[in-house]
């Protein structure tokens, strides 16, 4: 359905000006509210607070109205959760795959958890408890349990009937595992595969080597591997090799946009929202913020003691505090670039841990080419304006600078991923204040040393 901009903007007013809504007015509501595609409707229950976002979602009808919630990120659905009520809260609850609902949980305080869980039936109860007990960040948490499978020594014939009676509560259907009696799993095919042979066709003969991952495997590593092989969903294995879920491609790319957002915040001095920003508390948006200031301040104070030890030599040749900015920033800069791409390295599997002297010798090779190239140009262009001196000074802190800092920035990822810290939490604090105080001391000495302070 092709959006209406008219109906929808009339939409959007309603909704977000009027106070309080009669009965015509909701009428309406509704009808604009069933022209309007579904990502308009999600768009719009993003800017609402959560109960005009609950009176939008009790005017749609109960299929489009459950596919909206469903739409939102958990940390929204949360937030809806005390405007909801409990009826529609449970009908929406129910309705989420399992997955969904524990990625819903986790933002609930736990008696509310615990109430929407009793109120599930057996088998959703059953599901949703069993991916609730892997580890969060591991990819048994992000699993589907619903997964279809065909037994190695059935017919072609025999599997499609099977899939016919576990196509309703599957989640996919058209990447087929392959078990044996005990659902350990030896294979995997697809539902072409099994269509377009002969019904009497062994399993066996149709099925490929399978890729798949244990539950206990990080999930943002799985689901980029997941997506680098274009798998529609990879099986999830238990330690005992038996098949226990599927990993879809949609939870795959669900996975990987939260770890690209989480490391775009903190890589910017933030934590990540997880929710619109228009719906976002404002003490939120200061918390988010706060840890990383006062990180930044601790650096800035690290750096006015560097000052202080320094204050005869800046007393001496006034003229150097004048590139103090030029170097911390350069410095910061060329630090926090090797520790972003080599961040992105290590998301993507390009790097591991045991490449750490690999990863030294080419971030210092490339600092040493940036730091000469950078100190030749303003050491030249300082030189003519401040004299050949301070074109030296600051052309060889430049140099060195430049090398120490790619250096560092290179390893630092590396590092924290070994000590099981977030690398874009522990990488970009501690370059800027390493590069900031560590920058002003060799600044000086090498000033020391070529003007004779």
């Amino acid at each position: 359905m092709s959006s209406d901009t008219g109906s929808f903007t009339r939409l959007e007013s309603i909704v977000l000006n009027d106070d309080s809504l009669d009965p015509a007015q909701s009428e309406l509501l509704s009808e604009l509210l069933g022209r309007s595609p579904l990502k308009d409707v999600v768009a719009l229950l993003e800017r609402l607070n959560p109960f005009r976002a609950a009176l939008v979602l009790r005017l749609l009808p109960r299929r489009r109205s459950i596919a909206a919630f469903d739409a939102l990120d958990s940390v929204h659905q949360a937030d809806l959760v005390a405007a909801l009520g409990d009826e529609s809260l449970a009908d929406f609850f129910g309705a989420l795959n399992p997955d969904d609902r524990v990625a819903l949980l986790d933002e609930l305080p736990a008696e509310i958890a615990t109430r929407l869980l009793t109120g599930l039936d057996e088998s959703e109860h059953g599901f949703t408890s069993a991916v609730l007990g892997f580890p969060k960040r591991s990819v048994g948490r992000r699993m589907s349990p619903k997964t279809p499978f065909v037994l190695a020594g059935a017919s072609a014939g025999e599997a499609l009937a099977d899939l016919r009676e576990q196509a309703e509560s599957a989640e996919t259907i058209y990447t087929v595992p392959v078990v044996e009696d005990d659902r350990r799993l030896v294979g995997v095919t697809s539902l072409r595969a099994l269509f377009t042979a002969s019904p009497d066709v062994p399993v066996s003969e149709l099925m490929d080597q399978p890729e798949y991952a244990v539950a206990s495997d990080n999930d943002e590593e799985t689901a980029r591997w997941a997506l680098s092989l274009d798998l529609l969903a990879l099986p999830i294995v238990d330690e005992s090799h038996r098949l226990i879920g599927i990993l879809t491609m949609d939870d795959s790319f669900d996975i990987v946009e939260d770890a690209d957002n989480e490391d775009s915040a903190r890589s910017g001095g933030s934590e990540p929202l997880q929710q619109p920003y228009l719906t976002t508390p404002v003490m939120k948006l200061v918390r988010s913020r706060l840890v990383w200031l006062a990180v930044l301040a601790v650096s800035a104070l690290l750096t006015v003691q560097v000052l202080d030890a320094f204050e005869d030599a800046l007393a001496a040749a006034v003229v150097l505090s004048l590139f103090i900015p030029l170097l911390t920033g350069t410095g910061g800069n060329t630090g926090n670039q090797a520790a972003t791409t080599v961040t992105r390295a290590l998301a993507l599997g390009d790097v591991r841990g045991r490449d750490r002297g690999k990863v030294l010798w080419r971030e210092a090779r490339v600092g040493l080419v940036l730091g000469a190239a950078l100190g030749l140009v303003f050491g030249s262009l300082l030189g003519v304006l401040y004299g050949a001196p301070i074109g030296l000074v600051l052309g060889l802190t430049l140099l060195i600078v430049c090398t120490l800092a790619a250096s560092v920035g290179g390893l630092m990822p590396i590092v924290a991923k070994a000590v099981g810290a977030d690398p874009a939490v522990f990488s970009n604090p501690f370059i800027t204040t390493f590069v900031d105080a560590t920058g002003l001391i060799i600044y000086f000495l090498i000033a020391r040393a070529v003007l004779g302070l």
